[in-house]
């Protein structure tokens, strides 16, 4: 996402002295989801995804996400920010691996059996995570819009793409904030 979008003033949003947390980040993005007619003015577009910027705890990075049918992230992480991110409306679906994977050095990787973890968030279910951690998030329904609302921190120094064939996971590119604009 283009980090010069506009930014979105946000009432959930007071400022704070310290780092945000996890946890601080969860209580942001469902309080920013139980807001009817914030997440009604999303701008919803049946190809594609749509994303307004929003001003995040802390100087945090939040985004309200629109999720056509069908759609999905790809496999990719959030390098060194922790985030949280909650399904305002619809269901979402998220794949993650359950171990932390090295940050450099490699290309491809054999995963052990046993690391995948399957999340079904319907609206108002949501979650967070730590540092480096690997998911794909995705709207599985052939014909409902699903809306979410994410927050990371520090703001996402640069995003990891992988693609995954059973086992193997290949780090296919690595995106950085100039990418996004």
């Amino acid at each position: 996402m283009p980090p010069s979008a506009p930014v979105a003033p946000s009432p959930y949003s007071a400022p704070s002295p310290r780092t945000p947390m996890q946890a601080e980040l969860l209580d942001f993005v469902r309080r920013v989801a139980a807001d009817e007619d914030l997440v009604a003015s999303l701008p919803l577009d049946p190809e594609g995804r749509t994303w307004v910027r929003l001003e995040g705890p802390g100087g945090s990075e939040a985004w309200l996400i629109g999720w056509p049918p069908g759609t999905g992230t790809g496999w990719h992480d959030h390098a060194e920010s922790v985030g949280a991110f909650l399904t305002a409306r619809g269901e979402l679906r998220e794949h993650s691996v359950s171990a932390r994977l090295p940050t450099e050095g490699w290309l491809t990787l054999e995963l052990s059996e046993g690391l995948d973890r399957t999340r079904r968030l319907t609206a108002g279910k949501g979650r967070s995570f730590g540092r480096h951690h690997v998911h794909e998030v995705l709207n599985e329904s052939p014909t409902e819009h699903a809306v979410s609302v994410h927050a990371y921190y520090p703001p996402l120094p640069r995003i990891r793409r992988y693609s995954r064939s059973g086992r193997v996971m290949r780090l296919e590119h690595v995106e950085l904030p100039e990418d996004w604009q």
